[in-house]
């Protein structure tokens, strides 16, 4: 079976879909989001195969989701729009293949052939060179869309991922190797990851290690190993 997950804000759009992959066996839809943030949050939990996904939705479109997505464990993502104009940027953003609304069943079904006959992985190369601008984050229930110049650190614990601002602190299901692959947070420490704009001060320790002051007067830990590249960026020696 291949297991499939749904994402558009347009609940009739995501019901015409769903009863067009009931005519495939092969096909389970495990899971159904009504924007890219609850589609992170399925996608992490679901582990689906396949992935259909809205371009146009707000906050967060369906190019900007597929570029916060850890490349490693990427599934196929078909876009689907009601707008042609998008398809070739689809490509470019690295889809499997894109489908224009109404979605028509002989379309859908050539896709699905596509796919059962892929063998090789996804190449997530072009994905590379897309930079974060927002991290899908979440506070108790709340969904949370922090633009990524408002970070001030990130962290890692034993409960996860954690995104401190300015306005506090919140979880996220993005790594922190995606996180320093993908945007502009510096690596400052193991579990540690430090917005360079944010820095206000560096204090030096004996050892080599260190603390950054943030310009929210919070600390972060600046290990031996990471100090060097910390300097640099400054134009210490």
């Amino acid at each position: 079976m291949i297991r499939t997950l749904l994402i558009d804000d347009e609940p009739l759009a995501r019901d015409e879909l769903a009863m067009l992959l009931e005519e495939f066996d092969d096909i389970e839809v495990v899971g159904e989001a009504n924007n890219a943030l609850e589609g992170m949050s399925q996608l992490n939990a679901l582990r689906p195969d396949l992935v259909f996904v809205d371009i146009q939705m707000p906050k967060i479109t369906g190019i900007e989701m597929l570029a916060m997505l850890d490349p490693d464990t990427m599934p196929k993502m078909v876009f689907v729009t009601a707008y042609d104009e998008y398809a070739i940027s689809a490509f470019e953003k690295n889809a499997f293949d894109y489908l224009l609304k109404p979605v028509a069943p002989e379309r859908l079904a050539k896709t699905l052939e596509r796919i059962r006959a892929l063998q090789q992985p996804q190449d997530p190369a072009p994905l590379l060179s897309e930079p974060l601008r927002h991290l899908p984050c979440y506070s108790g229930k709340t969904l949370k869309v922090v633009p990524i110049h408002e970070v001030e650190y990130v962290y890692s614990d034993l409960s996860g991922v954690h995104v401190a601002t300015g306005q506090g602190t919140f979880h996220t299901q993005l790594t922190l190797k995606t996180l320093e692959e993908r945007s502009e947070l510096m690596r400052c420490h193991r579990q540690y990851l430090v917005q360079p704009g944010a820095i206000a001060e560096i204090q030096l320790q004996e050892g080599g290690g260190g603390e950054i002051l943030t310009r929210a007067n919070q600390q972060v830990p600046v290990s031996r190993r990471y100090m060097k590249a910390i300097k640099q960026r400054f134009g210490f020696q």
